[in-house]
C-alpha cells in the first residue's frame, strides 16, 4: 500500500506580526507555542489541515518587516481552545534562517502561481508546494536545523 495524501509532509506558512509574536518570542518561549487567534474559514481551513511534524515557514509580516525569518514544526494538530472560541495547533521552533528572506527576493526568484503567499496575500496560514519551500530554503541558506553544516566562512556576511 502507498502513502495517502494524508501521510505524505506538507508545508506552510504561518504570518505574524513581529509586534504581536516575534521569531525572538517564539525562540524564548522555549520554542513551542500555542498557533491561534486565526479567524479568516480560509486560513482556519489550512491550519486544521497541518499534520504532527509538518514544517512551516515562520513569516514576519507587517509595515516594517514582510519575511520568512525561521521554521517551526507542527507538534500538536487543531485542537479547541478552553474557550470554546476557537482552536489552535502547537508549534515548535526549528530553527532561524540563516538569511531572511524578504517579499520582494521571493517576488523576484519564486516562479509559482501555486504559491498563496502570492495569490492571496492577506490569509495568515498557506501552503507552501514543495518546490517553493526548496527554493526559499535556498534564496536563506537554509535553516538552523536543516542537517547541513554551514562553516562560517560559507556564510554571507
Amino acid at each position: 500500500m502507498g502513502k495517502s495524501k494524508r501521510d505524505e509532509k506538507q508545508y506552510w506558512l504561518l504570518k505574524t506580526e513581529p509586534g504581536e509574536w516575534s521569531w525572538d518570542d517564539q525562540a524564548s518561549n522555549g520554542g513551542i507555542s500555542k498557533w491561534d487567534g486565526v479567524k479568516n474559514h480560509q486560513a482556519l481551513k489550512h491550519l486544521k489541515s497541518a499534520r504532527l511534524h509538518d514544517l512551516c515557514f515562520f513569516y514576519h509580516s507587517g509595515t516594517k518587516s514582510r519575511c520568512i525569518v525561521g521554521v517551526v514544526t507542527v507538534a500538536r494538530e487543531w485542537y479547541e481552545d478552553d474557550v470554546g472560541v476557537g482552536g489552535a495547533i502547537d508549534v515548535k521552533a526549528v530553527g532561524e534562517m540563516r538569511k531572511a528572506v524578504d517579499l520582494k527576493e521571493m517576488k523576484q526568484e519564486v516562479k509559482s502561481n501555486e504559491f498563496g503567499l502570492f495569490r492571496q496575500p492577506r490569509l495568515s496560514v498557506v501552503p507552501v508546494p514543495v518546490d517553493v519551500w526548496e527554493k526559499i530554503c535556498e534564496l536563506g541558506n537554509g535553516y538552523e536545523g536543516d542537517g547541513v553544516c554551514v562553516s562560517k566562512d560559507d556564510e554571507e556576511l
